[in-house]
């Protein structure tokens, strides 16, 4: 089932979302100060490409220094790749075959704000609790 979400997903708003990250990441590894938030960028590019059966949860060891650089991001990227997942979102909330996909992006809003100090793991992984 999550591959068919999954496939579903990629059709309707994963490749549009994922290429928005990578566009983001690469604009990042450009400028060779913001390298870490390239790598964020790439890493959550996978997790919109293909978010069903995974899930982002906050790293315990993130500290002041994930949080510095998540309010730089929400300034620099952040809010357009937020901005993105809403008007994507309520698009697919109007059919109700996109419900489930609308808010799947809706839920991606957090982890476009704040990629820092958070990591991409499997939903059933319990290893994280």
């Amino acid at each position: 089932m999550r591959t068919l979400l999954n496939v579903i997903w990629l059709v309707l708003a994963g490749f549009w979302m994922a290429l928005s990250y990578v566009v983001a990441g690469i604009i990042c590894c450009v400028l060779i100060i913001t390298i870490p938030f390239g790598i964020a960028a790439f890493r959550i590019a996978g997790f919109a490409l293909w978010p069903f059966g995974r899930m982002a949860v906050p790293k315990r060891n993130a500290g002041v220094g994930s949080l510095i650089g998540n309010i730089i991001w929400i300034i620099v990227a952040g809010w357009w790749l937020a901005l993105g997942h809403l008007v994507t979102g309520v698009l697919l909330c109007l059919t109700i075959i996109g419900i489930p996909f609308g808010i799947a992006n809706f839920k991606l809003i957090p982890i476009s704000l704040a990629p820092l100090g958070h990591e991409i793991v499997p939903a059933g992984d319990s290893s994280i609790f």
